[in-house]
């Protein structure tokens, strides 16, 4: 890795020989552009590590970043790569994130303040970069990162996830079309109301919301899991916005006995203000219980979901989304299968051969309620985006068009 020259530094009369930050990094500092970024609070320290060599703090306050030696002190986001690998992310923008998808460059911590100094500092300026950003809107303050121009497309993570569940979506169709991921109401980076349902309906005008403050009429949908669920109500409620929709294992009503529906329907105290277990306890169930959850993308993702779990008010939304998915009606005239039937938008389904949370049996009960549906089968889990990205992409570009 290149390196500028040693610089000498004096200090009680004696001197010391301090290295100058390596070229890479000088490169990205020059060329940081605050506003392809989403800095939630005055300050940020995005640590920089470079195997086996020194590291550094990257400092962003008020709209201007400062390149300091590391300090024994907390920071909000972790990048970590070798020094070929930061050579080549100074070079090309587009070879850290494929970088980052190898799992040569590791981001930790924080996605959101990550993935956004590698696009604050990629020097492109051309309109329909990558950029993170935020919309206020009458639910809360929601945060978005969007890439590409053309038909809008709106990607709506899971129960726990956020807008970083769908890297590889807005990556592979921002060529052609402005696709927006975003963080729902309670979860990521986007507010956390304590008196919001939570609920399909809740978070339907939550993205309609969004549409509008956009100023966009219509746009496709995808969604994940309770994204998913989310995107079936948004064309249900406001089928006019919607042109089309993709469902990656939708979280669906269930159909079987809900034996502790007689509890969750009464109303509950937030039980999420409280801290169960101490912050190290339930950090170490949690990456316990996720398969492969201390390195690569799944590492990243259960960061995500903790940043958010470990306050009371992400507790508060995972909680009650979590009850509202359970005490979804399945029938009646309000029930989800009895209303699927309305559903008018394209649709087209995909279902994950080893997903443990929506089994493959939905699919029958789907072409029952909704013929005119299109349905795709794939040897993936949960999350197809992120585990057959290129057959989901392909398929995706394939409907859209």
């Amino acid at each position: 890795m290149a390196k500028t020259d040693t610089q000498m530094v004096f200090r009680g009369g004696g001197h010391q020989a301090m290295p100058t930050p390596p070229a890479a990094l000088v490169t990205l500092i020059d060329r940081f552009d605050p506003e392809a970024i989403d800095v939630t609070s005055d300050k940020a320290r995005i640590r920089l590590l470079v195997d086996g060599e020194a590291g550094w703090d990257a400092v962003i306050q008020l709209a201007g970043i400062e390149l300091r030696p590391l300090k024994d002190v907390p920071c909000d986001a972790e990048l970590s790569a070798d020094g070929d690998t930061w050579d080549g992310i100074a070079e090309d923008f587009s070879f850290g994130m494929e970088a980052f998808h190898r799992g040569q460059l590791r981001i930790r911590r924080n996605l959101h303040l990550g993935v956004g100094f590698l696009t604050a500092t990629s020097g492109i300026i051309e309109p329909g970069r990558l950029e993170f950003g935020s919309v206020e809107t009458p639910v809360g303050r929601l945060s978005i990162l969007e890439a590409g121009q053309g038909e809008p497309v709106v990607c709506i993570p899971g129960l726990g996830g956020t807008k970083a569940s769908f890297m590889t979506t807005v990556a592979a169709l921002s060529d052609e079309r402005r696709v927006i991921a975003l963080d729902l109401p309670g979860f990521g980076d986007s507010d956390k109301p304590l008196d919001a349902a939570y609920d399909a309906p809740f978070f339907a005008g939550a993205v309609t919301s969004l549409l509008d403050e956009m100023e966009i009429d219509s746009a496709h949908l995808i969604g994940n899991s309770m994204g998913g669920r989310v995107a079936i109500e948004t064309g249900l409620l406001h089928s006019e916005r919607v042109d089309s929709m993709v469902l990656l294992c939708p979280a669906l009503a269930w159909l079987s006995d809900r034996r502790w529906r007689w509890l969750l329907q009464a109303p509950l105290p937030k039980l999420g203000l409280l801290q169960p277990a101490p912050k190290v306890i339930t950090e170490r169930i949690i990456r316990n219980l996720v398969p492969g959850a201390k390195e690569g993308w799944t590492a990243a993702g259960v960061d995500e979901f903790l940043r958010s779990f470990l306050t009371p008010r992400g507790r508060v939304a995972f909680y009650e989304s979590a009850r509202n998915i359970y005490l979804d009606e399945p029938h009646g005239e309000q029930g989800l299968w009895t209303r699927l039937a309305r559903l008018s938008p394209p649709a087209l389904f995909v279902w994950g051969v080893e997903d443990q949370l929506v089994p493959m049996g939905f699919r029958k009960h789907v072409e029952k309620a909704l013929p005119s549906a299109e349905h795709l089968v794939l040897e993936c889990g949960h999350v197809p985006q992120l585990e057959e990205p290129e057959q989901t992409h392909e398929a995706i570009a394939e409907f859209f068009n």
